[in-house]
């Protein structure tokens, strides 16, 4: 086994996982915990940084200790992570200065509409391919540097680092300061054709590029474990990607013309263009994703903000049920006639093809006998629904028609949303058997650092069974669900004032 493994980190929004996988590919071993969500206004979330280094920590102890493994014997170790969450902190103590601030904020919404107004679109869709959105981290960075008193002088000397979580982590297990194409990309401060950090951007938002990290491509040695309680020094960081360009590589779509989909706390849609810049005019955005040598290329993206999330509400804040999983099986109770309820779970407004920060969830079509499996219903149908108008804008820009859909992500367990997705499409969706692609994909690229596989082609051996879902709902059915369901999303449009 020496040398033949790797271990993957895959820091999510809610909850992080350390995966050790063999040389087959296979999981050897995975460990989960959840984290602390901070609410702190309506609207903003925040993470501790430090909670989630420590979790991570502890995760690697355990998942080499349930696969009774050394980690000196590792190959090297991959790290995938939720892209946007934004995290400053002291260069000499590896202290944060304020929570990190999760991609799901909305707390600077009224920063990127003044952005707006004083006409920026055009400078930031064409150096970055993103729109002005407090999804991003840009606007985030600079509300901290605002908040904390001295932090943004601080950040001129070059005292302080702002990062996503790819560079905190990699910075608390090496001491290093990098991150890679595919995370700078979501900051609306890089410029993804001239591949820098662009200078007019972080004049505007006042973000000093001192305090900026090194950008390297994905498949790439970070840097080597240094002083981290339970790991032994000198095990290298190959590979650091954001978690949907991680679940692309998973799934091998590495080619221009393949896409995917995946299902988590938001759903993602990535359509590989290749070499190609494609600015959309469908409201998708442009993002930088890994080819099969672990370079970088170009894709197309549309983002859900509230995906399997919504699911996690009705389990938390509604007590439906005690699990996620019971969705299904809520759902399932249900008889195929369809009803009038709706759920746009614009939790922290719509993504695309809307990009809409002032719209907020509701349900429509409540009467006296809606009960918590329609309502449930109705949530996983939101999901699809909002994967559906993604796949539409990705046809209406690239003029091709998607003939497959492949889903991956923890919600692509779920049968009735897969069935469901497949009926709204009239499309097949095809499921792997590891859902776990984004952790995949990072151990894909560390491996391919090291040896451990050869290239692409080798790794399409290993990859396993996949689940085949084809549509069975009639059109009138489809139009009609479609029908209520954008009648739904025009409703909850700039509802914040």
């Amino acid at each position: 086994m020496a040398k033949d493994f790797i271990i993957a980190i895959d820091q999510g929004t809610t909850g992080s996982r350390v995966f050790c996988f063999g040389k087959d590919g296979a999981v050897i071993s995975s460990v989960y915990r959840e984290f602390t969500q901070h609410f702190p206004k309506p609207g903003w979330v925040e993470h501790d940084a430090e909670e989630i280094w420590q979790g991570v920590r502890d995760l690697l102890g355990q998942a080499l200790e349930k696969g009774g493994l050394k980690a000196s014997e590792a190959a090297g170790i991959g790290i995938t992570n939720q892209r946007e969450t934004a995290v400053v902190w002291e260069r000499s103590t590896g202290k944060p200065i304020h929570r990190a601030i999760v991609w799901q904020c909305r707390r600077t919404s009224d920063r990127c509409e003044e952005l707006k107004k004083q006409g920026h679109e055009e400078l930031v869709r064409n150096r970055t391919g993103l729109v002005i959105d407090a999804y991003f981290s840009g606007t985030k960075y600079e509300w901290i540097l605002n908040q904390v008193s001295g932090a943004r002088a601080r950040a001129e000397k070059g005292e302080l680092c702002a990062g996503t979580i790819d560079s905190w982590l990699l910075f608390k297990l090496t001491g290093e300061f990098r991150s890679d194409y595919t995370n700078a990309s979501r900051t609306m401060l890089y410029n993804i054709e001239k591949k820098e950090w662009d200078a007019e951007l972080t004049k505007l938002l006042g973000i000093a590029p001192a305090a900026l990290p090194e950008v390297v491509a994905s498949s790439s040695e970070f840097g080597r474990t240094k002083g981290v309680d339970g790991l032994p020094d000198g095990v290298p960081v190959l590979s650091m990607i954001g978690d949907q360009q991680a679940a692309l590589f998973g799934q091998l779509r590495v080619n221009p013309g393949e896409a995917k989909n995946t299902y988590g706390t938001g759903c993602f849609l990535l359509f590989n263009t290749g070499d190609e810049f494609l600015i959309s005019r469908s409201g998708l955005i442009t993002t930088l994703a890994c080819n099969a040598r672990g370079d970088v290329c170009y894709a197309l993206e549309g983002a859900v903000f509230i995906g399997g999330a919504v699911v996690q509400w009705l389990r938390d804040a509604l007590k439906f049920f005690p699990n996620a999983s019971e969705s299904e099986e809520l759902a399932r109770q249900l008889d195929d006639e369809p009803d009038e309820i709706v759920v746009v779970p614009a939790f922290a407004g719509l993504g695309a093809p809307y990009w809409d920060m002032k719209a907020r969830g509701a349900i429509f079509g409540i009467s006296r006998d809606t009960s918590p499996a329609r309502i449930t219903r109705a949530a996983l149908k939101s999901i699809a629904l909002q994967s559906c108008d993604l796949v539409r804008a990705m046809e209406k820009d690239t003029g091709k028609k998607m003939d497959l859909l492949r889903a991956d992500g923890g919600a692509a367990a779920n049968r009735y949303l897969l069935q469901y997705q497949a009926d709204i499409l009239d499309t097949p969706v095809e499921r792997p058997a590891n859902l776990d692609t984004t952790a995949l994909g990072a151990a894909y690229l560390a491996g391919l650092k090291a040896g451990v596989w050869k290239d692409v082609p080798a790794l399409l051996k290993l990859q396993s069974d996949r689940t085949r879902v084809e549509p069975k709902m009639k059109a009138a059915e489809r139009d009609r669900e479609l029908r209520y369901w954008h009648k739904a999303v025009e409703r909850v449009r700039g509802w914040v004032e």
